[in-house]
């Protein structure tokens, strides 16, 4: 990988942090839903945009679910849920795509 493309990854890492952090638990879904989506149903977008919409959804209210029976009755914020399902996952699609040796 040459420097250019490090420093963009870089830089492309922390707008995508930054994003998350402002956004929240939403928008983390909104970048995961459609990688998901793609894995299991392809990349034709009259098929991958419907489902991701509703994959999302269901992503977001299994995790909200979750988030609500871990600790009941106090309530767990649901990025938690998010983020623990989502870092993991973002992580080997980025090993799987690029493999471990290539960043």
């Amino acid at each position: 990988m040459s420097g250019v493309n490090r420093l963009f990854f870089g830089v492309l890492s922390l707008v995508i942090g930054v994003t998350v952090a402002l956004v929240g638990p939403i928008g983390f879904v909104g970048m995961m839903a459609p990688h998901m989506c793609r894995l299991a149903f392809g990349s034709d977008n009259r098929v991958l945009a419907p489902v991701s919409f509703m994959v999302g959804g269901a992503f977001l209210a299994l995790c909200d679910t979750l988030a609500r029976s871990i600790l009941s009755p106090a309530e767990m914020p649901v990025g938690i849920i998010t983020a623990l399902l989502g870092g993991p996952f973002f992580l080997w699609l980025l090993v799987k795509t690029h493999g471990a040796g290539r960043l």
